[in-house]
C-alpha cells in the first residue's frame, strides 16, 4: 500500500507512546477526600466503600502521613459531626471536628495542603444543604451559615474552602466573609455544576447526610442540562471562584469538555463515591481489570480538560504516575 500517513508509526513502541501522549498527569493534580469524626482513637470502615473509612482526629493524622507518602499533597475534608441540629451549629463551631483536624493537620502535617467542603447537609438534623422551612430551602438564609462556616475553616487553618450546597450567591457571600476578615489568598473552589445524581448513594452513608425527607433536586442540578452547567459556572466566576468543579466525573464529561472550551479558569472533577463503589464492587468479582478502569476513568477526566482530579483513587492512580504506566 502507498500510503502517506501512517498513524501507526507512532504507536510502534511504548517509549514513543509516551513520548506523544497528549494527555498528561500529574500527582500534584490529585485531591483525596477524607473523613473526619468526633470521638477519639477510631478508625471506621465505609461498608459501601470498600477501603474508604471515617477517622477521628487523632487517627487521621497518621493516614495524612500515609496520604503524603504516596505522593498525593492535597487532601479535602469532609466532617461527621457527634450531634446535628437544624441550624447546623456544628458546621461553624469554633471547636468543630473540621476545624480541630485543621489546626491538628496543620500542625502535624504542614506539607499538605488542606481543602474543606463546605455545606451543611452532615450537620442538619434533617440532611439537607439548607435551612428549612415547612419543608422548603430557603437559599438567602443557608447562605449566611455557608459564609460564617467557610470563614470558621480558614480561621483554623483551611488552606482552599469548597462550597458544595448549591444556593444561589454563596460564592460572594463567602468571598466577601472571607476578604472582610483579611483571608484574600484564601481561594475558592465552586462546587459549581454539581447534579442531583444517583452516584452520590455510598457518599451519604460515608457522611451520614441522606436527607430525612425529599431529595436535593431543588437545589442540585438536574442532569438532563448541559446549558444550565455553563450558565452555574459562569456565575461562580463572576461572583469570585478561583477554581471551578464538574461533579460527578465520569458520566459528565461532556460538561467538562464544554467549561474547558469556555472557561481559562483552572477546572476539577469529582469522582463520586458511586464511581468508587462500582469498580470496586467489579473488581472484587474478577468482572474488570480494575487498575485499568481506574487508569481510563482517571485519563478521561483529564482529556476532557479537568486540570484537578478529586478521587478515592489517589494512591492507586498516584503509584501508577510514578511507574509510568500513565501520566
Amino acid at each position: 500500500m502507498e500510503l502517506i500517513y501512517r498513524p501507526r508509526r507512532l504507536r510502534s513502541r511504548e517509549n514513543l507512546r509516551k513520548m506523544v501522549r497528549e494527555t498528561r498527569l500529574d500527582e500534584a493534580s490529585l485531591v483525596y477526600p477524607m473523613f473526619v469524626m468526633d470521638g477519639d482513637n477510631k478508625v471506621e470502615a465505609i461498608e459501601a466503600m470498600p477501603g474508604q473509612f471515617r477517622y477521628t482526629v487523632d487517627t487521621y493524622i497518621d493516614k495524612l502521613k500515609e496520604v503524603s507518602s504516596w505522593g498525593v499533597n492535597a487532601v479535602m475534608l469532609f466532617g461527621i459531626p457527634a450531634t446535628k441540629d437544624e441550624t447546623a451549629s456544628q458546621a461553624y463551631a469554633e471547636n468543630g471536628v473540621v476545624q480541630r483536624s485543621l489546626r491538628a493537620g496543620k500542625q502535624e502535617c504542614p506539607e499538605m495542603y488542606f481543602i474543606t467542603d463546605v455545606c451543611l447537609c452532615e450537620y442538619m438534623s434533617h440532611g439537607h444543604c439548607g435551612v428549612i422551612c415547612e419543608d422548603r430551602i430557603l437559599n438567602d438564609e443557608s447562605v449566611k451559615l455557608i459564609a460564617q462556616t467557610a470563614l470558621s475553616h480558614a480561621q483554623a487553618g483551611a488552606d482552599m474552602v469548597a462550597p458544595s450546597d448549591m444556593m444561589d450567591g454563596r460564592v460572594l457571600a463567602i468571598r466577601k466573609a472571607l476578604d472582610e476578615k483579611g483571608f484574600i489568598d484564601v481561594p475558592i473552589m465552586a462546587y459549581s455544576a454539581k447534579y442531583a445524581s444517583g452516584f452520590y448513594g455510598p457518599f451519604r452513608e460515608a457522611a451520614g447526610s441522606a436527607p430525612t425527607f425529599g431529595d436535593r433536586r431543588s437545589y442540585q442540578m438536574d442532569y438532563h442540562n448541559g446549558k444550565e452547567g455553563i450558565r452555574e459556572i459562569m456565575l461562580d466566576i463572576e461572583e469570585g471562584a478561583d477554581i471551578v468543579m464538574v461533579k460527578p466525573a465520569m458520566s459528565y464529561l461532556d460538561i467538562i469538555a464544554n467549561v474547558r472550551d469556555m472557561v481559562d479558569v483552572p477546572l476539577a472533577a469529582y469522582s463520586v463515591s458511586g464511581e468508587y463503589a462500582m469498580v470496586k464492587a467489579a473488581g472484587a468479582r474478577g468482572w474488570i481489570d480494575e487498575e485499568r478502569i481506574i487508569a481510563e476513568m482517571a485519563v478521561s477526566a483529564y482529556r476532557a480538560g479537568a486540570n484537578i482530579y478529586i478521587t478515592y483513587f489517589a494512591k492507586e492512580i498516584a503509584e501508577m504516575i510514578s511507574n509510568g504506566e500513565i501520566g
